[in-house]
């Protein structure tokens, strides 16, 4: 899209406009020439980041410009333009996505699973248009939700899902809100007035793991896969939400391409499948461009097939296969379509990711907050690679939605690192002997009637001595990611709890180990290393003990955030909501829980006893090293980072930096990730932080 030439060129315009930026004093004519050149260099740093996947400025610089060309086209309302780069700005809550058509049926793809299939394809298509040996393009089949885009006089005038593939919604709001997606293309340097083209929306692996890590944080269920989250993503009725789901567009298919008198360019002005992806390619739009393979023959697309799915899981992208097309526009028509799909196009599916079994019955597990589980046992059935035989079903919303019912054939599918999902049950499968779920009325575990909080989606048994609960609270206090106490696993736990060795988490630090000693499977070698990793546990960090404490909605981010605020646990019982809601990322749901937590009679007598064990309740500041690359230079991180926020900090304090709780005078650096919020505004205002970025914190420590 941009030649190394034109690249320079907006890199140099760049650095003068971030120069300028802070004067608010320029003359009438020359903001309006500021205007072009802000659009300019903006749409190019969003080509760089969004479709080459790589940044030439820091965020805070992107948004010093961003902030700079709104505060203009405010001021300058005669300067309004519907590519602009400000128009991506959510215009707000959709009610209802009205119904469109497409201009040409989005059909689905015959499917082929191995050499036979591609083999028959190939020799029908041979058939149909006369030819001896066919040019193949051969390009990932991502596995995300589709969509259709129209531009008109290089503006994009409409964006809409797949639909039933004749009708579609009309999402272009949210469609805007994807960058990789231009607002305006130079469709008219090819002669081009009007075009529809086909495209992925999809969630890349990195985003969606980093999606689910704050989900489960914050208690939600993680999202099962990254198709349905990047479907559901689309249909959001408010495009703020749409933003934060990190979605991108893959544009694959040119299906419509007419110049100013309706007449069809494709195969007389457009004469390939590979030239309508450089083109888009050339002018912005992310394609299959880098990974689009042209063969002749059918037996090198074979190969291909092979050796792309050898590497499938190295990819950023969730793929499920490969798409197989004929090359040469005209070729396609000599081959024409079914009602169903195209007989020029197929997919080479591989091996399956999904598979379907029979719901034996379903359990209901008691987790340490209280929280019911419905788990799904299954015929083990093998699925990429490892055999299932249970599956969380989240909570009774789930179940419902999906009419699940006991006796049911499943769909279950297993996506890269996601946990197996049920998809839905096979309604056409059904006997008529299946019966319903009933959700439980009472705690499985202690008898208790189970509450249903206003707002959650979750049954909940309120008896904090429930002896479910205080098993799984044992097992995730003494975990890797808490005390990490070696040797004491889940199933030790359930052992010493079911035998009354232990009861409550004090109980592990009075635990008589001469009672342990002789037990099946205890000598005392194994007693010795038990009775060291839990004394070695007692000096922990304060973050560890928090995290392990089991307090709702705390996930060690949080609870590493919460231990640089004070020097003992005991403060926080003075807190107020307030208080806690002025530590980063903590708001009104997080606080409840910290306040009542430290609120609870018995939640602080519990403190009290761990402390008379020897437990460490302190946080000591961790003195500088002297002499490294950060000494005497204080850090704060806020928004989303590529590595873990504990990860980040920590080398900061290898480093001999140190991490500060707040935005203040004292603090040095603010090291930006996405979605910064308040805290990037306030040391905005201060003046005397340096904001820097991720990449340009590593470049600091080497």
């Amino acid at each position: 899209m941009y030649s190394q030439k034109q690249q320079k060129e907006l890199i140099d315009l760049t650095t003068q406009l971030l120069k300028r930026a802070k004067s608010d004093h320029l003359p009438e004519k020359e903001e309006l020439d500021t205007v072009a050149d802000l659009r300019n260099v903006i749409r190019y740093h969003d080509w760089r980041y969004y479709v080459q996947s790589e940044a030439v400025i820091s965020d805070f610089e992107y948004d010093q410009l961003f902030a700079w060309l709104r505060k203009l086209e405010n001021k300058h309302p005669e300067a309004a333009a519907e590519d602009s780069p400000t128009q991506r700005v959510a215009l707000g809550i959709t009610k209802e996505f009205p119904q469109v058509s497409h201009l040409v049926p989005m059909l689905s793809l015959d499917n082929s699973y191995n050499a036979d299939d591609l083999n028959d394809w190939d020799n029908r298509v041979r058939e149909l248009t006369g030819e001896d040996e066919i040019t193949y393009c051969i390009e990932p089949k991502f596995d995300g939700a589709g969509i259709s885009v129209i531009y008109e006089n290089d503006k994009l005038i409409r964006g809409a899902t797949r639909g039933d593939g004749s009708v579609g919604e009309d999402i272009t709001n949210n469609i805007k809100v994807l960058r990789s997606i231009p607002l305006s293309a130079k469709f008219s340097s090819h002669g081009i007035f009007r075009i529809e083209i086909r495209g992925e929306a999809l969630i890349n692996k990195k985003a969606f793991k980093q999606l689910n890590e704050k989900r489960l944080e914050e208690g939600e269920p993680p999202l099962a896969n990254a198709r349905n989250s990047a479907s559901g993503g689309l249909r959001q009725q408010d495009p703020k939400l749409v933003a934060e789901r990190k979605l991108e567009a893959f544009l694959y298919h040119v299906s419509v391409v007419q110049d100013k008198n309706e007449n069809d360019l494709l195969g007389v002005k457009l004469h390939s499948h590979s030239e309508n992806i450089d083109i888009l390619y050339s002018l912005g739009f992310k394609t299959p461009h880098g990974e689009l393979k042209k063969v002749k023959g059918i037996e090198n697309v074979i190969q291909f097939c092979h050796d792309f799915e050898k590497r499938r899981e190295h990819l950023p992208y969730e793929v499920d296969g490969l798409v197989i097309k004929v090359d040469d526009l005209n070729l396609q028509r000599l081959c024409g379509y079914t009602s169903h799909h195209p007989r020029w196009a197929i997919a080479f599916k591989f091996a399956a990711k999904q598979a379907t079994t029979k719901l034996l019955k379903v359990e209901f597990q008691v987790g340490r907050t209280g929280a019911i589980t419905p788990v799904a046992k299954l015929e083990p059935v093998p699925l990429a690679g490892v055999t299932i035989s249970s599956i969380s079903m989240f909570n009774e919303d789930f179940i419902n939605e999906k009419d699940i019912r006991l006796g049911d054939r499943v769909l279950i599918e297993r996506a890269g690192e996601v946990i197996p999902y049920i998809v839905q049950p096979v309604k056409e499968a059904r006997s008529g002997h299946e019966k319903k779920i009933h959700f439980p009325e009472e705690c499985p575990s202690c008898g208790q009637p189970l509450h249903k909080p206003e707002g959650e989606a979750n049954w909940r048994c309120v008896n904090i001595n429930c002896p479910a609960q205080v098993v799984e609270r044992l097992i995730h206090f003494v975990s890797k990611d808490a005390m990490d106490i070696a040797g004491f696993g889940a199933s030790t736990v359930e052992e010493f709890v079911n035998d009354k060795l232990i009861a409550s988490i004090p109980d592990i630090y009075r635990l008589d180990f001469s009672m342990v000693l002789g037990r099946e499977g205890w000598k005392e070698k194994s007693v010795n290393k038990l009775k060291e990793a839990v004394e070695k546990s007692k000096s922990q960090p304060l973050n560890r003990l928090l995290y392990g404490l089991g307090i709702r909605f705390v996930g060690e981010t949080t609870a590493k955030k919460l231990a640089e605020h004070v020097s003992d646990l005991d403060e926080f019982r003075e807190w107020s909501m307030e208080k806690f809601q002025e530590v980063e990322d903590i708001g009104p749901k997080v606080a409840q829980s910290l306040f009542d937590f430290f609120q609870t009679e018995s939640n602080l007598k519990m403190i009290d006893e761990l402390r008379a064990t020897g437990v460490n309740t302190r946080h000591e500041k961790k003195k500088k090293a002297g002499g490294g690359k950060l000494d005497g230079k204080t850090f704060l991180f806020t928004g989303t980072l590529n590595m873990k926020r504990s990860d980040a900090e920590a080398l900061v304090e290898k480093n001999g930096g140190v991490i500060l709780g707040s935005v203040t005078s004292k603090l040095n650096y603010l090291v930006v990730g996405e979605d910064a919020g308040s805290k990037l505004d306030k040391a905005k205002k201060l003046g005397t932080v340096q904001i820097i970025n991720e990449q340009e914190f590593m470049q600091l420590i080497g």
